[in-house]
């Protein structure tokens, strides 16, 4: 697929966590994969990226300063902000939104700690967004799936019809903020952004997305990440 035809595409990497699900001291977007951290690795994969002008990173306000050291090298060649996040993730993407350029046109949206993503999967959301006004990837759930109530079997779901939904997600700028706006008028809180899209009405396109996209939130997601790195 070739490259869209944009060059004000903003990414808004939400690292505003602290890894409670993760055990360690350390936040998990600064352990390392060889000798880079995880957000940085992650940046790094953006900063390379034709038509971005601009990347925002929102970190833990305990976490800014040591964010923004981390990063600082992939500042020479994309302008690269960091702010403080907010105390949910949703928070954290309004927040570096704020601070994203007002001319953006459209508006990529990463977890700092899904480091594997790759340039074609990037030009695939991003291309969607451009198209369709909102896109994100994900990938067929293969398993039986069961929808379970105080450990009883209430129904088996059509797998058929279920995706697992990773990020990068892309929207058009204006369409992400409307969402976002009604999301705080309304008090309500969505698991991505996408489904703040869909409370619009708006159709959001879905394209694969990758097994390797591995989201770190336990240590054996790290060792997983280290494995696929090291091949």
């Amino acid at each position: 697929m070739s490259r869209p035809s944009t060059n004000r595409i903003v990414v808004v990497i939400p690292a505003g966590g602290v890894g409670t699900r993760f055990g360690a001291r350390t936040p998990k977007q600064f352990m390392k994969i060889g000798r880079v951290s995880v957000v940085t690795m992650t940046v790094g994969r953006f900063v390379r990226y034709p038509g971005v002008a601009a990347i925002v990173v929102a970190a833990p306000e305990s976490h800014v300063e040591r964010t923004r050291k981390v990063l600082a090298s992939l500042g020479r060649r994309v302008p690269l902000s960091v702010v403080p996040g907010g105390g949910s993730r949703q928070d954290s993407v309004w927040l570096a939104m704020q601070a994203a350029p007002a001319n953006a046109e459209i508006i990529v949206v990463h977890d700092a700690v899904r480091p594997l993503i790759s340039e074609r999967l990037i030009t695939d959301v991003v291309t969607g967004a451009v198209e369709f006004g909102a896109a994100i990837c994900a990938l067929p759930v293969v398993e039986t799936v069961k929808r379970v109530r105080d450990d009883v079997v209430e129904a088996t779901l059509d797998r058929s019809e279920l995706w697992v939904v990773q990020t990068p997600q892309a929207f058009r700028a204006d369409l992400l903020r409307e969402a976002h706006e009604k999301a705080r008028r309304d008090g309500v809180v969505g698991t991505d952004d996408a489904m703040l899209v869909e409370r619009l009405g708006h159709p959001v396109r879905v394209v694969r997305g990758l097994q390797e996209n591995v989201k770190i939130t336990t240590p054996e997601d790290l060792r997983r990440v280290r494995r696929a790195r090291s091949r």
